[in-house]
């Protein structure tokens, strides 16, 4: 008999357990945040001259002026910074980053190289200010990464992911287009490759089974796929409707890549909680978003970056995607500008991996672009992106008894929304991990 079954040894470790754990609490680091600007997301303004104190891994009290720490506790001096929530971005794939080589790795790179990498990418974007992110796909690296800094094995941001992302058979979720035919098993629902209604209800079941925490769909073709339309809709409105029927049933949300507007249209009808990308979305199909209450998530980082790869990097894509990039920056921007006006809910999201990991505020100044106010886009990053991850509860501003992610910046980003581009300070959880 293993001496780990018997009963007192099993109540020695319990005890064990006990007695660390109420250890671990009545020792919990108390942190004193003297901060020089403190940003209200709420309501968009700046308090001065304000001091966090932070307990273990939450905001314990805010009060006015600096006040003098006890003895024990640390003192963090951010006196000449202004003072946020960490940022959240809504759309990113951390396992993956676009490169001259994309197209190969899937015949070279096995299973634990993604994963080592993916851990890399994360800690980038810690480093970045994105405390939180939702992942919108991979090969379920993601998953396994999002244990791992669950569980303190690895540094990165708090992670929301899908799993494997779901696509018709040549959708833009379907790896092996492009492949010799033979070359590949012909992936099915487990892969989240579906066809039908039957095959989509498995596959959100399967992604679900495996851990995930949101479901991510293809409504239309893509731009960086081999697949050769990138504006078509992919899925019929029976598929979609069953894809989100089955994800509410499991208690999940789904989130459509869609460019072409009747996929949006389609995936909007049929419950989807937000439309990423959105190129080609028309006036009325926004109007359709603000009466469902649809999120739009427009990553105009990746529309750039793919749109300036295109045009100035010489077989940096395949033909048939360089044909697909061209002109999809401007395009997202101008959609962006027009939902914004219309008052189309906006969460932030990038879809970091189309570009480098780490250079998501890159987004801030593009969002800018479009006519967005600055207080409207860093809402988008931290109060408005909680909400829609329903984790407002939790995140998204700085209130008593939320989760200690704080990051801090030079200058007033509501004054110059670039200011966000490099964050000086970031903690999460109550750690430290850039200062």
């Amino acid at each position: 008999m293993y001496l780990s079954s018997t009963p007192s040894f099993r109540r020695a470790g319990a005890a064990l357990f006990g007695f660390l754990f109420l250890l671990q609490h009545l020792t919990a680091q108390t942190t004193y945040l003297h901060c020089g600007n403190l940003l209200d997301v709420k309501n968009g303004a700046l308090r001065k001259a304000v001091t966090l104190v932070v307990e273990g891994d939450k905001i314990a009290r805010i009060e006015p002026g600096y006040t003098a720490a006890p003895v024990g506790a640390e003192i963090i001096d951010l006196k000449d910074k202004t003072v946020l929530p960490g940022l959240i971005d809504c759309h990113v794939h951390i396992e993956w980053e676009q490169s001259r080589n994309s197209y190969t790795e899937k015949y070279i790179l096995n299973d634990a190289d993604i994963a080592f990498r993916a851990r890399v990418y994360a800690e980038r974007t810690l480093r970045a200010g994105f405390t939180t992110v939702r992942d919108l796909g991979g090969q379920g690296a993601n998953i396994a990464l999002r244990n791992a800094i669950n569980t303190g094995w690895a540094t990165g941001p708090r992670i929301l992911t899908a799993g494997h992302v779901l696509s018709i058979t040549g959708g833009h979720g379907d790896a092996t287009t492009g492949a010799k035919f033979d070359l590949f098993d012909a992936p099915g629902p487990e892969e989240g490759i579906a066809d039908g209604p039957d095959e989509c209800r498995k596959a959100v079941r399967e992604q679900v089974k495996r851990g995930a925490d949101c479901i991510k769909v293809c409504a239309t073709g893509g731009v960086i796929s081999l697949a050769r339309d990138g504006r078509l809709p992919h899925y019929a409105e029976d598929e979609l409707e069953a894809i989100v029927r089955t994800a509410r049933d499991l208690g999940v949300d789904v989130a459509a890549h869609a460019h072409s507007d009747e996929g949006i249209r389609r995936a909007v009808l049929a419950g989807v909680k937000s439309i990423e990308h959105g190129t080609f979305m028309s006036d009325s199909t926004m109007e359709l978003m603000k009466q469902r209450g649809t999120w739009y998530v427009p990553t105009l980082t990746a529309g750039w970056a793919v749109t300036d790869s295109a045009n100035l990097a010489k077989g940096f894509f395949p033909e048939v995607v360089r044909k697909k990039a061209l002109g999809i920056g401007p395009t997202i921007a101008a959609t962006c500008g027009r939902a914004y006006k219309k008052g189309v809910k906006i969460a932030f999201g990038t879809d970091a991996g189309v570009y480098p990991h780490g250079r998501n505020n890159l987004e801030f100044g593009y969002m800018s672009d479009t006519g967005m106010s600055a207080a409207d886009i860093l809402r988008s990053a931290t109060l408005d992106a909680a909400t829609m991850l329903h984790l407002n509860d939790r995140l998204g501003s700085l209130d008593t008894g939320k989760l200690a992610d704080i990051v801090a910046v030079d200058g007033n980003p509501l004054e110059n929304i670039r200011a966000m581009e490099k964050v000086r300070f970031v903690m999460k959880g109550g750690v430290v991990y850039k200062q």
